[in-house]
């Protein structure tokens, strides 16, 4: 069954959860390359693709980030 836009977490309630735009992307990357890579989700997957689940995990704040000089971990 197709995930409808109104299934994914409102931009205003995922930027509340980082400090920038680019945090945001950078942590949903790294996270959806996780579940990729076979790591498992923290929420109900239900046929969504991994971006999807990334966010829903960083909406819930299942998934924390770490700001280094270098970049986010």
């Amino acid at each position: 069954m197709p995930v409808s836009i109104i299934d994914q977490p409102p931009i205003e309630v995922l930027r509340e959860k980082v400090d920038s735009r680019y945090t945001l992307v950078v942590a949903a990357a790294k996270r959806a390359r996780q579940l990729v890579n076979q790591a498992p989700p923290l929420v109900n997957p239900n046929g969504k693709k991994p971006v999807s689940i990334a966010l829903e995990e960083i909406a819930r704040d299942l998934v924390k980030y770490e700001r280094t000089r270098t970049g986010i971990k």
